[in-house]
């Protein structure tokens, strides 16, 4: 196969960004997304030019690092991350168009590198438990029913890469953020920070210059794992209930 990529260039987070063209030949619709970049800094280094940055880590679609907007679509084409995407979803003399993440709350550090540190931030201000767990409990020492580890198990699997802040038209996290307090609020262990954990991810997301969330629904379409828009609703659910007990 032989490929156009356009691809966004961008020195610094001061520097003015701008679309530049390159092909790409000799590609198998075997390899994956960010194997075609690869190929595509090789040339560049040999050519003795500036190779593309573009974020990745573990290419297993587990680590959320590959975070590409790829003809408009957040990871693609197709529903999983940039990494599992792999070229035979493009055809023969396609144009590609590649782009970082486009949200305030992430800039851009460097080509298609963008700062997601304030997803870590909203993580950082109340997912996580309190409660002493210590080693590998004995099986069924803490009674989980079954609908509710399925339910934190099903948000569990936020990897946090910000494709549904990539798709949703205002930039918002509501989908992360609820993935994340949905995750613990379900589970016993995470009972003694059920309402703070709500009230300070929220306040946190907004902190951070993440846009309102108007149920587009653009977000969940995106997600590579597969979050459910419904996790939204359950979150606002959550807050509701935090902000009447903490007003009493």
């Amino acid at each position: 196969m032989k490929l156009t990529l356009r691809v966004w260039r961008q020195k610094n987070a001061d520097a003015d960004g701008a679309m530049s063209t390159y092909e790409v030949d000799g590609v198998s619709p075997d390899m994956s997304f960010l194997e075609l970049l690869d190929m595509l800094n090789e040339d560049l280094i040999l050519r003795g030019e500036d190779p593309v940055a573009f974020d990745h880590d573990c290419r297993e679609g587990i680590c959320g690092a590959c975070s590409l907007v790829i003809d408009g679509e957040a990871h693609g084409p197709e529903r999983t991350t940039t990494c599992q995407l792999h070229l035979r979803s493009f055809a023969d003399g396609d144009t590609i168009d590649v782009e970082p993440w486009r949200a305030s709350a992430f800039p851009v550090v460097k080509d298609l590198v963008v700062d997601r540190s304030a997803l870590d931030r909203i993580v950082q201000a109340g997912g996580y438990v309190t409660a002493p767990t210590g080693s590998a409990p004995e099986a069924h020492a803490t009674p989980v029913p079954k609908p509710d580890a399925d339910f934190a198990f099903e948000h569990a699997e936020c990897i946090g890469c910000g494709a549904c802040v990539a798709a949703c038209p205002n930039g918002a996290a509501m989908l992360f953020t609820s993935a994340k307090v949905n995750h613990l609020n379900v589970l016993p262990q995470g009972a003694p920070e059920r309402e703070t954990r709500v009230l300070d991810m929220v306040a946190q997301m907004d902190e951070e210059g993440f846009g309102g969330c108007t149920l587009a629904g653009e977000c969940a379409v995106a997600c590579p794992k597969g979050i459910p828009l419904t996790s939204i609703t359950g979150m606002n659910r959550e807050w509701l209930r935090a902000v009447r007990k903490t007003r009493r």
